[in-house]
């Protein structure tokens, strides 16, 4: 048992990994003595997105088990970043499990990665600016598992039942405000999403501005462009043609879709797999989201496989990476849940047999990665609650926090 001193490294570590990517000791598995037996035990950890993702792991990773002679455990995070972080601190983290790219800086800082990408012989095949999200000090850490991007999905019945047809599709702010409010009629809301940057920031990219510059060295959020952006959001909020999924009693934008409470959604390609195995009546069309003032915009999503630098199984958790993310079991999941592939071999693939999933896959030549800065996510939770408070909320001042917060922690530097 570790003395009162340790306990309270273990501790503070624990609370500081998510904000300050904590680098210390514990979980760095330098000096990990690794398993060389031919039957090993893998457990894998995931945030999934529903049903129909959990499925589709424990498939592929049952197939990689049988075919190695080892055995996994596929285990499902309700707070991924917490039991991460709580699983580092306490050197007894699961061998592979999903790191976003937004939390993937902290991670690597606080020395909990293993980087394997050098074990990978084609690397190249992975887009440069997925490897770009999941890169730490020159070195490609782990494998990209997908991408996803933003679009507008439509549900087709209430389009028709109000009268719109196909060339109704909003392609301007103005025209999105205009059949947002001809669908909100009774228990429908035209427009339903999550209350996050992750969804309503593709409105800061469409007006021409982000949080960021492209080299992620200097922050700009207050700018008349998001202004713009969150200004255009708030009037849709005041109007009620736009509620936020809590809003109308769901999770997300995606539940408020399927469960028919909202016309139209902002939302991943992740959503074909929900709408697939939950809401299979529910008939709809994926859009492009409407160009802003500075033209098209969404934003890019992804998560890689991350292997932990104090597993003793390290050889065999590489070796179950390379299966997961071989091209054919990325076309496998694409049709389970809807991710498109991070591979760009097999991303064409997945075009031509998902015709319905255009509008996504052709977002993919313009999105908007996410921010990857170690210590960001606090920010990022920071300016979310000011999006929440919409419309009441003081724009100016909602920017002028996330541009002074982040700030900060860029000046503190990696």
């Amino acid at each position: 048992m570790p003395n009162r001193t340790a306990v309270a490294a273990l501790v503070t570590c624990a609370a500081m990994l998510a904000a300050t990517g904590c680098s210390s000791s514990f979980g760095s598995g330098s000096k990990t003595t690794q398993d060389t037996s031919s039957k090993q035990h893998l457990t894998i950890l995931i945030g999934s997105s529903g049903d129909a993702e959990t499925k589709a792991v424990k498939d592929a990773a049952a197939a990689w088990a049988k075919q190695s002679g080892n055995t996994v455990t596929v285990e499902l995070a309700k707070d991924l970043n917490q039991q991460l972080t709580q699983s580092f601190a306490g050197n007894r983290p699961p061998d592979v499990f999903y790191v976003p790219s937004d939390l993937f800086a902290n991670y690597a800082r606080g020395g909990s990665l293993y980087a394997y990408g050098d074990q990978i012989k084609d690397t190249s095949d992975f887009a440069a600016g997925l490897r770009s999200s999941f890169t730490y000090n020159g070195k490609l850490v782990c494998l990209p598992k997908d991408t996803s991007t933003l679009a507008l999905a439509v549900n087709t019945d209430l389009w028709k039942k109000a009268g719109l047809t196909d060339q109704d599709y909003p392609t301007t702010w103005a025209q999105l405000k205009t059949v947002a409010a001809k669908l909100t009629k009774g228990k429908v809301t035209g427009l339903v999403a999550n209350d996050s940057y992750t969804r309503l920031g593709v409105f800061m990219k469409e007006a021409g501005g982000w949080i960021t510059n492209a080299d992620q060295t200097k922050m700009t959020a207050d700018t008349s462009q998001n202004a713009q952006a969150l200004d255009y959001v708030s009037s849709l909020l005041k109007a009620g043609s736009l509620k936020y999924a809590k809003q109308v009693d769901t999770g997300w934008g995606g539940e408020a879709f399927g469960k028919g409470l909202a016309a139209m959604t902002i939302e991943g390609n992740w959503l074909t797999g929900a709408m697939k195995l939950d809401y299979p009546n529910i008939k709809y069309k994926a859009v492009p989201l409407p160009a802003g003032p500075a033209g098209k915009g969404t934003l890019a999503f992804s998560t890689c496989w991350g292997v932990a630098k104090a597993s003793s199984h390290r050889t065999a958790a590489v070796d179950l990476v390379k299966y997961l993310t071989t091209s054919t079991q990325q076309l496998k999941f694409a049709d389970a849940f809807g991710v498109m592939p991070s591979r760009t071999s097999a991303l064409s693939g997945y075009a031509q047999k998902e015709p319905a999933a255009k509008a996504w896959a052709d977002a993919t030549a313009y999105a908007q990665g996410p921010v990857t800065i170690a210590g960001f996510d606090k920010v990022l939770g920071q300016f979310d609650t000011g999006i929440q408070s919409l419309p009441n909320g003081e724009v100016k001042k909602i920017l002028a926090d996330l541009q002074s917060n982040g700030e900060q922690v860029l000046a503190k530097g990696d």
